[in-house]
């Protein structure tokens, strides 16, 4: 039967790649209609030259009469309801390749800079045509389409991992640190000297703990930011990512003393910057 579940276009081999046998009847009558199956497959009448196009279609005729009254037999059906069941499967198998599309296009946007998409962007556009796809074809299709996705799925977990470790690295003490070397050079060009001052400065302000809070003045983070809340202008995750509060700290040092040695030398006279 075609995917519109014309009875006259309808084959055994068709119906028996497509039919979910379990959802027929029961476990007696499917190992029955399994049988049948088989046995039409081994019967398949050859085809030799000269065999007209009329012999031809009486020969598929007598094909498609011989498997409905044995299908009939096998599940105590009769044909007309036999003949639904093709259409339901074909339901089945696009409603199935549509949650699959919306599904593996969904991971293809959320985690295209996490992971390489490029096989899942092919196994997408294959299942597209699904609705005039023949449906083993959709179902291998659909199958390609999840194992892709999931593949990507898998890859941006585990560039998640990677980040989450770098930023736990990064929030130690000595992490801190070498993220301000880094930062203090890369976005003000403050070398050696000028980072020896930083060093002081904020391990007296905060031990160079992203999590140091003053309770009675409300000052929190590395840099000891007055609010601490003020630091979300440097990011949204400033509570927990030293490098968000590092350059904050940096840009009002710049803003407020020209250099890290500058705010250095303000602290130890006002014991304060």
């Amino acid at each position: 039967m075609d995917r519109q579940g014309n009875p006259e276009h309808w084959t055994p081999l068709r119906f028996s790649a497509r039919t979910t046998l379990s959802k027929l009847t029961s476990p007696r009558a499917i190992s029955s209609i399994a049988a049948t199956l088989l046995t039409l497959a081994s019967i398949a009448t050859p085809v030799t030259a000269g065999v007209t196009a009329a012999q031809k279609a009486q020969v598929a005729h007598d094909k498609r009469v011989a498997a409905t009254r044995m299908l009939s037999e096998s599940t105590g059906r009769h044909h007309e309801q036999l003949s639904i069941y093709p259409k339901l499967v074909n339901a089945r198998i696009d409603d199935a390749a549509a949650k699959t599309l919306a599904a593996a296009q969904a991971v293809a946007s959320d985690d295209a800079k996490k992971a390489d998409t490029t096989k899942l962007a092919a196994a997408i556009a294959a299942l597209k045509p699904y609705a005039t796809l023949d449906g083993d074809r959709v179902q291998t299709l659909t199958a390609a389409a999840q194992k892709a996705a999931d593949a990507v799925k898998s890859a941006a977990a585990a560039h998640d991992r990677q980040v989450a470790a770098a930023r736990a690295a990064a929030n130690t003490p000595d992490g801190a640190r070498a993220t301000a070397r880094r930062l203090a050079a890369s976005l003000h060009g403050w070398g050696d000297g000028e980072f020896q001052c930083l060093s002081a400065l904020w391990a007296k302000e905060s031990g160079w703990n992203y999590q140091s809070y003053n309770a009675s003045s409300g000052a929190g983070g590395i840099p000891q930011a007055l609010p601490a809340s003020k630091m979300a202008s440097a990011g949204s995750d400033w509570a927990s990512n030293a490098a968000t509060q590092i350059t904050w700290g940096l840009d009002y040092i710049a803003r407020g003393y020209g250099s890290p040695c500058a705010a250095w030398n303000h602290s130890q006279a006002m014991n304060w910057y």
